[in-house]
């Protein structure tokens, strides 16, 4: 997060940066600090959803530009919060001021710098699937990219200001500088144009000794230690500016040699510091952790990136603090869907009898909320440490259960789209209020892998059911982690585009064509989802409708037919997905898969053609007119 100031310091100060030229090295990443800079420079949607493809092209083209230089990148990000709760007040102001901003994005349109849920998600599988080498944390991840680059003698990628203290033999290499987009050439060498800092310039410029730069950190005022607007600040100039404060204090600096002599000084000049708090500014700058709640097993797999580091804060914090999508503050969270799904990962963790205080919105506050633990039939009896050695089959039964769906009906899926596809129906059963036909069957072909023209689409609020998917989905996602992958994890950028979600709803709407080409795999594949998806739906029904539930579906076959006519107009009282009478339902469907021959020329989805048509090509499932009984919960 930063020391506050600095980099308007370094902005006005341009002496302390060289120009060079970066190639043939190792340059160490800061993950988390190139995800946001990736994708809110780069003018991706922030308000529909999240446009994933998109972003994996984007980090397909950094990661292409650091290899046409030589450049090996490793990338380390931030893993759980610090445990000592050092940072807990600065994190809770700015999860108080996301939701502000969060509620402005959906009145108002407009970017408001809101990471769509599954982002980091979509970095970690495309890091992964170019075979980019990458570390998460346990903590945060500062000393360790440090660590790495001091060992390595290479520079650090980042735009946190936090690593201008640090003392790297290489120095710093600012993101702000980094021109990866317009890779040079000199001869037949290829480099990127970017500046460099070290602790040295710095020193030389300011007059400071280079020992003293983590001291100058902390009493700035960072995330760790708050003397800056305390007390301290009565010594510096008043009324001047942020930086004007931080020039004073690198004067105030140079008459120390250690930071410790510079810290008991500061301390000192707090006349009416109490005994206790002086104790726990000092404290501040330890970084102590104990890691003994952790399970030597689930150590690998965080560091991989195959299991959430939101894990580590249920672990040793029982706190869980939930993503603030884009939303309208008069509305419900987002969240409220997935909990139950959530309190079943807690159970695992943290066993029975145990709560989490998850940090949530309830209008435009931020809310804690005691959620306790809950089980399964079959998580019922597992614990943490020796969850890695449950047999396959019964973790994949605690996954279903907690999901609320069968093996079976999933089984005729191609293997990426089960756990969307269960994660869907789970929602769809929670929602409330109940998502309409034309956003479930929009959902359900993006699902399928629908290539369509894009279209340009004017900004607007999504819908409320829309952001709980993307709950109800991240959570599936973190539950199938813990579980070892009883399904295969979804490519998150092949399956879902928020905008095109939105652009699809709009035209079912509408009553504009969508084109659609491959068209006879896609209209199969996007069957085969509604089949599965109306199963689990219909069979909690009165039951006169359970001896037909599974006989019919929602498709563009059977709502030909005047016996799903019927079916429909039985379902019409009792089921959450309100629908239309027939004669209105059959031309919105009909269109999804009409082909518009004028709109064929418009640019095309950011999803890639062959990735989507080798995909649709494995598609090899039949349609079954029935299927299983398996009883399902609301």
């Amino acid at each position: 997060m930063g020391v506050h100031g600095l980099t308007t310091l370094m902005e006005k100060n341009q002496k302390v940066y060289r120009d060079v030229r970066c190639r043939g090295s190792r340059l160490v990443i800061d993950g988390c600090n190139l995800l946001y800079a990736l994708y809110f420079d780069s003018g991706l949607d922030q308000n529909h959803g999240g446009e994933y493809a998109s972003f994996e092209v984007l980090i397909e083209k950094f990661i292409r530009a650091l290899r046409d230089c030589s450049i090996s990148p490793y990338v380390v990000l931030d893993g759980g919060s610090d445990p000592t709760d050092k940072k807990l007040q600065e994190v809770t102001r700015r999860a108080g001021e996301r939701i502000k901003r969060a509620n402005r994005a959906a009145v108002r349109g407009g970017r408001e710098d809101i990471l769509p849920a599954l982002a980091k998600v979509v970095l970690l599988q495309t890091l992964a699937r170019l075979e980019v080498r990458f570390a998460q944390c346990y903590g945060e991840a500062d000393r360790e990219v440090a660590a790495l680059a001091k060992e390595w003698r290479c520079p650090v990628l980042s735009g946190d200001s936090d690593f201008y203290v640090f003392d790297l033999p290489a120095g710093i290499l600012p993101l702000s500088y980094f021109c990866w987009e317009d890779v040079q050439r000199s001869g037949s060498q290829s480099f990127i144009r970017c500046r460099s800092y070290n602790t040295s310039s710095f020193s030389i410029l300011f007059g400071v000794q280079k020992q003293m730069l983590p001291a100058f950190a902390a009493l700035a005022g960072n995330d760790y230690v708050k003397l800056e607007g305390t007390e301290l600040a009565r010594f510096g100039p008043q009324g001047t500016g942020r930086t004007s404060h931080l020039e004073w204090l690198l004067r105030w600096l140079r008459d120390f040699q250690w930071p410790s002599e510079a810290l008991e000084a500061a301390l000192g000049l707090m006349e009416d510091l109490s005994v206790d708090r002086r104790a726990e500014l000092l404290r501040g700058l330890s970084l102590l952790k104990d890691w003994g709640l952790v399970p030597q097993w689930t150590r690998l797999p965080l560091s991989q990136g195959r299991l959430s580091s939101e894990v580590l804060d249920v672990l040793l914090l029982k706190r869980k603090s939930l993503r603030i999508p884009v939303d309208r503050g008069d509305s419900p969270s987002a969240h409220l869907a997935s909990r139950p799904l959530r309190q079943v990962m807690y159970g695992l963790l943290l066993g029975n009898g145990k709560e989490v205080q998850e940090r949530d919105r309830e209008g435009l506050q931020l809310k804690l909320i005691q959620v306790g633990t809950a089980f399964t039939k079959s998580s019922r009896g597992l614990v943490l440490p020796s969850l890695h050695q449950v047999e396959p089959p019964k973790r994949l039964k605690v996954l279903l259960e907690a999901l609320q769906v069968s093996e079976e009906p999933l089984s005729r899926l191609p293997p990426p789209l089960r756990l969307p596809v269960a994660a869907t129906c789970y929602w769809l059963q929670s929602a409330v209020p109940p998502p309409e036909e034309e956003l479930l069957g929009a959902l359900l072909l993006g699902l399928s892998q629908i290539i369509i023209n894009k279209c340009k689409h004017d900004v607007f609020s999504a819908p409320q059911t829309l952001k709980r998917i993307h709950s109800c989905l991240e959570v599936s996602i973190q539950l199938n982690q813990l579980l070892g992958f009883p399904l295969p994890e979804p490519q998150i950028a092949r399956l879902f585009e928020g905008t095109l979600v939105h652009q699809l709803v709009r035209r079912m709407k509408s009553g504009r064509k969508v084109s659609v080409e491959n068209k006879p795999l896609i209209e199969k594949l996007y069957k085969t989802c509604q089949n599965v998806v109306n199963q689990f739906h219909t069979q909690e029904t009165s039951e006169n409708q359970k001896t037909q539930k599974n006989s019919e579906t929602w498709t563009l076959d059977t709502l030909q037919s005047q016996k799903t006519h019927k079916i429909l107009e039985a379902q019409e009282k009792t089921s959450p997905l309100q629908r239309r009478p027939l004669d209105e339902l059959t031309p919105d469907l009909q269109r999804l898969f009409l082909l518009n021959e004028d709109e064929a020329t418009e640019a095309r989805s950011s999803i890639r053609v062959q990735e989507d048509l080798r995909l649709c090509e494995m598609v090899s499932v039949r349609y079954r007119a029935k299927g299983g009984r398996n009883k399902s919960k609301h």
